[in-house]
């Protein structure tokens, strides 16, 4: 009876609204529960990387398959957008830096395919943010760039982070890529923007954007030295010291450069020294930070010049 009366409600409001899709409303209701608060955990709170590398493809392609039935879907758009920017950083950019070096061909053929990634997240993240701002994705070359930022709310601020995130990622991969080259200040904006509607999101991801910005960008193209300190300190406290991140970025984008071993190895062990089962919620994003300590600790003879392994030669016959 009560099914029948169900049935009876949703026939009703159908014959109501013309326009209305049984199909449509339930592709909404998983685009909901699939994109909802607390969702992406079930990835960056596992304990298993393996795991999470291995399924992060079959959830992208699933996710982009739902998106085509529900396009305007801004969830969908965010959540599919920084997942391919996600897995692209930890399961293709990551392992290909740590190839060895007699891997050179190896290791070239997945920067281009982690570059290919960032790139196809970011142009579904612009696409959401036209969605909402029609004109935006032109903006920056007709310098109206700050117009349409300032009209963008708090909720706006995860697909500023990630599209961000995704061109600047782009770019390092290929710097002689004139074409992001050039639009480094539009990427920077948009990181800006974020830090202004809400500077503690994500516990301190902007100010680590933002110190490797500062760090790995030179000043002519918008890099400030003197912002560095700032916000690696300002990532440590919004982090409350359970994020091993602040420590790996300090200590590659400004230990290896300054040449100093010392502070290099101090602060990638203070990032292996976190109990990653502290913050359930970022668990993975700590053990990938980890991994990369440990590798970074592992390989110091690789990035400095006087680094001394240890290795008595005089022992040789």
């Amino acid at each position: 009876m009560k099914k029948r009366y169900l049935s009876t409600i949703i026939i009703a409001v159908c014959l109501v609204l013309p326009s209305c899709s049984i199909n449509k409303m339930a592709i909404n209701a998983v685009s909901d529960a699939l994109t909802g608060e607390g969702s992406s955990d079930v990835f960056t709170g596992d304990s298993d990387p393996q795991l999470v590398g291995d399924a992060l493809p079959f959830a992208i392609k699933m996710y982009e398959s739902l998106l085509s039935s529900n396009p305007e879907h801004q969830g969908l758009i965010n959540t599919t957008g920084s997942l391919f920017v996600m897995y692209a950083n930890a399961f293709v950019q990551g392992p290909a830096e740590r190839l060895p070096r007699s891997m050179y061909a190896e290791r070239q053929a997945e920067v281009v395919r982690a570059k290919n990634l960032y790139i196809r997240g970011l142009l579904i993240l612009y696409r959401g943010l036209e969605l909402k701002y029609p004109g935006f994705t032109a903006s920056f070359r007709q310098e109206k760039l700050n117009n349409f930022l300032e009209k963008m709310k708090k909720d706006d601020v995860p697909a500023l982070y990630w599209s961000a995130a995704a061109g600047l990622s782009a770019y390092s991969l290929n710097p002689f890529d004139m074409d992001l080259g050039v639009r480094i200040p539009e990427f920077y904006a948009l990181v800006e923007r974020a830090y202004e509607l809400n500077p503690d999101f994500n516990s301190g991801a902007l100010d680590e954007f933002l110190l490797i910005f500062h760090a790995s960008i030179p000043d002519t193209m918008g890099g400030d030295k003197s912002k560095i300190e700032y916000h690696y300190q300002k990532a440590l406290e919004k982090s409350k010291g359970l994020s091993a991140g602040p420590y790996v970025t300090y200590a590659q984008t400004v230990s290896i450069p300054a040449q100093n071993y010392d502070k290099f190895k101090e602060l990638l062990e203070k990032a292996l020294s976190i109990d990653p089962d502290k913050d359930i919620s970022n668990r993975l994003v700590n053990i990938m930070a980890q991994k990369k300590a440990r590798y970074l600790l592992d390989s110091a003879a690789l990035f400095f010049i006087d680094f001394d392994t240890g290795y008595d030669w005089g022992d040789e016959e």
